[in-house]
């Protein structure tokens, strides 16, 4: 039985996840979080074997959750579920140790054949994903100047784009 924590702030993204999860005997729900707080709590409280987080959320999410979850939970897979499809947020989702990462635009059998293989202790990447980070990837990078920001600059980047003040 794989065991699972849907991490989504979207009440109709949670109920539609868990009817793809009904489709498959092995996977079982083991929680819903629908901001960084309640991940964190049920991560520490609850037996997993799967974490399938939404990237943008109401408190810690993102990057900074992904690491905040591997310091608690170091053994527990996270398969990344975006509705960003660019090759820099699943860069960044990898390398803060998410196991897999796709889109919200999956199929629902994609989506549970990725749970099976990133719960299984691989890792999976939407291949449409996986070729934009492989071909995207240049030496020279300089006309993408965003791609060398650290995550907490890239992070505040994303916030002031999103309209947000310096303050804030």
């Amino acid at each position: 039985m794989i065991r699972i924590l849907i991490a989504d702030d979207h009440a109709i993204v949670r109920q539609g996840l868990r009817l793809v999860l009904s489709l498959a005997p092995e996977l079982e729900l083991a929680g819903e979080a629908k901001d960084g707080w309640e991940v964190i709590q049920l991560v520490r409280t609850r037996d997993l074997n799967l974490l399938l987080l939404d990237m943008n959320m109401p408190g810690p999410n993102g990057v900074e959750l992904i690491k905040r979850v591997r310091e608690d939970a170091p053994q527990l897979p996270i398969l990344v579920l975006s509705m960003h499809g660019e090759s820099q947020f699943a860069g960044r989702a990898i390398k803060a140790g998410a196991a897999g990462y796709l889109t919200k635009d999956s199929e629902p059998e994609t989506l549970i054949a990725a749970i099976r293989q990133v719960a299984g202790g691989a890792h999976y990447i939407e291949p449409a994903v996986a070729a934009r980070l492989l071909f995207d990837a240049k030496p020279d990078d300089t006309e993408q100047p965003h791609l060398a920001l650290s995550d907490r600059e890239y992070q505040i980047f994303l916030l002031l784009v999103q309209g947000r003040g310096v303050n804030e």
